[in-house]
């Protein structure tokens, strides 16, 4: 699987980043901390992962 990092990652000093990877076909998104990549990772489906999304959205605007 290959992972990217959040295209909010603040740069190579961010103590707050994670990466993100598309699992098997069905399976859905992994989320994991960028400085740890050994560490596991978190299992979400897309629904989550959106549900996810909506919420950090709604607590973090403006």
């Amino acid at each position: 699987m290959q992972w990217r990092k959040s295209s909010y990652t603040g740069g190579a000093n961010d103590n707050q980043c994670v990466e993100l990877g598309r699992l098997a076909p069905g399976v859905g998104i992994g989320v994991r901390d960028s400085k740890d990549p050994g560490g596991g990772h978190l299992t979400l489906t897309v629904g989550e992962f959106a549900a996810l999304l909506a919420r950090i959205k709604r607590t973090t605007s403006p």
